[in-house]
């Protein structure tokens, strides 16, 4: 099963989105629909809602009038926060009984209007938003849904930014366009990316590149790489100490392989052999591939980790797993800081990975045709770590700080 959550601001043409995803097979669970089913006569939440809000917010004919209780809440927090507190739980219930009916090869889409807002990213294996510049989404709700224009304004308003967006989404799906256009970029988005990124979940396939190509330096691979961390956290922690973006994505400035490389730093390699770690990296999208991946370490030893890899087709992406301390953690994060620090440093790098990358006709002889360069950079990594007086440093939630 994948879990796709969709966002978008009010206007953008999310329910176009979410209606075409349905007509292609997706099982759509509509957060608005769910939060309306729980309020209904003779359904717990009604009750309690009704009791907070006394009678003004009931019609005639018994059911919630939902514009009288959305301008209650609208201007006054607390009353917010108190409806909340009586239909999230129930929400949620319905929610999740929706998604355990779903058949094991489902996309199932989670349409989400303040998905933002709440922070829930790494539920999903994937999230898209709608996008359409303030003013088109204005227009549009003035000219077709009837709004004032100080309403409308105020809607958006009390919405994330698209700054806030853009760094939630995995896809954005521009909508600034004809209807027939955003329809075209969901049949693709379907057909290329959902539908094989959920047989991969369900039969455990990675997705990989087929030849070293370059790619100039993505000022996005940052927050690519925030987006995959947090639901790798979400899926092992508190097994997953430190979690970091590492490799040359993790560079500002360098070209790269369009692959992120993250780490994971764990107590013990045996916490990361259990089960229900492999399972629940798994589940979140990153499987672990037969073989034995060892780092070849620069004092002439093998560093032992542990290797997953994304499942998605449309972003190829590596964790390493490695002992918090043990000496490939640390080589890790000292040489990407080191590239970070160094601009000359960079473009040697660089003009190697260039060299190498027209020559080599995989990637596996493109990493083994690297290994004499690190050897000897190595040698100059540690001495700027020495003078420097660099090291990594964790803090007591597990999370990654800056390094000194």
């Amino acid at each position: 099963m994948l879990r796709v959550g969709l966002t978008g601001g009010i206007g953008s043409g999310k329910s176009t989105v979410s209606a075409q995803l349905a007509s292609l097979g997706a099982v759509v669970v509509d957060a608005d629909t769910v939060a309306r089913e729980v309020v209904e006569p003779g359904m717990p939440a009604y009750a309690a809602v009704v009791e907070r809000f006394g009678p003004e917010v009931v019609r005639p004919d018994g059911a919630l009038d939902r514009p009288a209780l959305g301008r209650l809440v609208f201007a006054d927090p607390a009353a917010l926060r108190d409806l909340e507190a009586i239909t999230h739980p129930q929400i949620w219930a319905r929610t999740e009984e929706i998604v355990a009916g779903a058949p094991p090869d489902a996309v199932v889409v989670h349409d989400m209007p303040l998905l933002v807002e709440k922070g829930m990213g790494a539920d999903y294996h994937l999230v898209l938003v709608v996008g359409a510049a303030e003013q088109v989404r204005l227009r549009r709700l003035v000219d077709q849904r009837g709004m004032s224009e100080a309403d409308a304004k105020a809607r958006i308003a009390a919405q994330a930014d698209d700054d806030a967006r853009r760094a939630a989404a995995d896809v954005w799906l521009d909508n600034e366009g004809t209807t027939e256009a955003l329809r075209v970029s969901v049949l693709r988005l379907w057909h290329e990316r959902l539908e094989p990124f959920e047989a991969n979940v369900r039969h455990g396939i990675r997705s990989r590149l087929s030849h070293p190509t370059l790619s100039p330096p993505d000022p996005t691979w940052p927050a690519q790489a925030d987006r995959l961390l947090a639901r790798i956290r979400r899926a092992v922690h508190p097994t997953a100490v430190t979690l970091d973006h590492i490799g040359s994505t993790a560079v500002p400035g360098l070209v790269a392989k369009d692959v992120v490389d993250l780490q994971v730093g764990v107590p013990s390699l045996a916490q990361a052999d259990d089960p229900s770690f492999v399972t629940a990296m798994a589940a979140a999208g990153f499987v672990r591939p037969d073989g034995v991946w060892d780092d070849n370490g620069k004092d002439g030893t093998r560093w032992p980790k542990r290797f997953h890899a994304s499942c998605d087709p449309g972003r190829v992406a590596h964790v390493h797993v490695r002992e918090v301390g043990s000496p490939g953690w640390a080589w890790a994060l000292m040489f990407r800081d080191w590239l970070r620090s160094d601009p000359a440093e960079r473009v040697g790098y660089a003009t190697m990975k260039t060299e190498l990358a027209a020559t080599v006709a995989s990637v596996t002889d493109y990493a083994e045709a690297k290994e004499p360069w690190f050897e000897d950079a190595d040698v100059r990594a540690r001495a700027w770590a020495q003078r420097t007086a660099w090291r990594p440093s964790v803090d007591g939630s597990g999370d990654r700080l800056r390094t000194r």
